[in-house]
């Protein structure tokens, strides 16, 4: 009894390519894993045929050669002499890959040692950026006394943490509402400008943390603004607040630097009184120019009085010496005062259109015996 099948070329160059292809990937062999199947009729003598299939695994590897046939010569006994397997009609085969199970194991072979490779080296290193400071916290010793400055550093993942500081100038305003020596209530917002030291950065963390701004200034800052308000008028607060403001940055600087925080600036941004105080001084205010209108008034009319009566003086004065001329010289004076009357007032209407003036004979001089007058004429447009 046997069995045949039939040639397989075809198949086997394509096995070929798969292997050239997978050498090529993966830069070694990879074997191919086959599996046949063969459908056959076996006869049993007498006229009886029964039907049936063959199979067979195999595994091939780049350094086999293709057959030219398959052939199975299985001893099979079923009572007969010339019981055979007859392959030679739909005789077929099938040969299914692990391409897919050698392209993943290639992944995980090397795609997660990568992975964890990469995530490490990213643990570890750290930047500290322009206007940043860092100090470094150990699981095994703490907190390290060095200060870390600009750039790219490392550390060891896990058992040490980077801590970054900013330590440039920012401002900060703190309001309060205290009262003033009087008992006058004031509102007052101040604006500081802070910074850490660089130097105690270890020390801020480990006794205050990273927002020791938060902390440290809100508290120094009120307690400082209620003593030194405390110590002046309201009226002196407006005053004298430069000298208010300077107590008050001195008394400040003091107290931020027993917690290792350096003040750049200091300023009184806003200061407002009670109601009551500010209608009070308005009042104040408002009675106070009344107070000057009517001490201008007064002074005025008494200016004027002053002035009526050295005018009177005058006048009387001139008068007296007018007669007086007049009594020893004649009416001549009086003459070259007219004179000088008419010469004005022809210059003033020598300018109107409107007005012609037309002088009389004999005018000027009363003993000249002649007569006429001086006419003014009307002339309208």
């Amino acid at each position: 009894m046997a069995a045949e099948a039939a040639p397989a070329s075809g198949f086997w160059r394509l096995a070929a390519m798969v292997r050239g292809a997978a050498k090529e990937w993966f830069g070694e062999d990879t074997g191919l894993a086959v599996r046949f199947s063969v459908p056959a009729r076996l006869k049993l003598g007498r006229g009886e045929t029964t039907e049936f299939k063959i199979t067979s695994n195999q595994q091939l590897h780049p350094e086999a050669r293709p057959p030219t046939d398959l052939a199975w010569s299985p001893a099979l006994t079923h009572g007969a002499a010339d019981t055979t397997v007859d392959t030679t009609a739909n005789t077929t085969f099938s040969a299914p890959t692990n391409m897919a199970a050698n392209v993943l194991g290639a992944v995980y072979r090397y795609a997660v040692p990568g992975a964890i490779i990469f995530s490490l080296a990213s643990a570890s290193i750290y930047d500290v950026k322009g206007g940043q400071r860092g100090i470094i916290f150990d699981r095994l010793r703490g907190v390290s006394d060095q200060v870390v400055s600009e750039g790219t550093h490392f550390v060891v993942s896990w058992l040490q943490r980077a801590i970054l500081y900013d330590v440039r100038t920012k401002p900060r305003s703190i309001s309060t509402t205290t009262g003033s020596k009087d008992l006058q209530m004031v509102n007052l917002t101040l604006r500081v400008l802070h910074r850490p030291e660089v130097a105690m950065l270890p020390k801020i963390y480990q006794n205050l943390g990273s927002d020791y701004d938060e902390r440290v200034l809100p508290s120094i800052g009120n307690e400082v603004l209620k003593s030194v308000i405390a110590q002046f008028d309201a009226a002196e607060l407006i005053t004298q607040r430069e000298a208010v403001s300077n107590r008050i940055r001195n008394d400040l600087v003091k107290r931020a630097a027993d917690f290792n925080i350096a003040l750049e600036d200091v300023s009184i941004t806003h200061m407002t009184f009670g109601r009551e105080f500010t209608k009070a001084v308005e009042d104040k205010q408002i009675a106070q120019q009344e107070a000057e209108r009517a001490r201008f008034v007064v002074e005025k009319a008494e200016q004027e009085r002053q002035a009526n009566v050295i005018r009177a003086e005058g006048e009387s004065e001139a008068a007296d010496v007018i007669g007086k001329a007049v009594a020893k010289s004649g009416n001549g004076l009086i003459q070259i005062r007219r004179i000088e009357t008419q010469r004005d007032v022809a210059n003033l209407l020598s300018h109107n259109p409107n007005v012609t003036y037309l002088p009389g004979r004999g005018s000027g001089d009363d003993n000249s015996g002649g007569k006429g007058g001086n006419f003014l004429l009307g002339l309208r447009s």
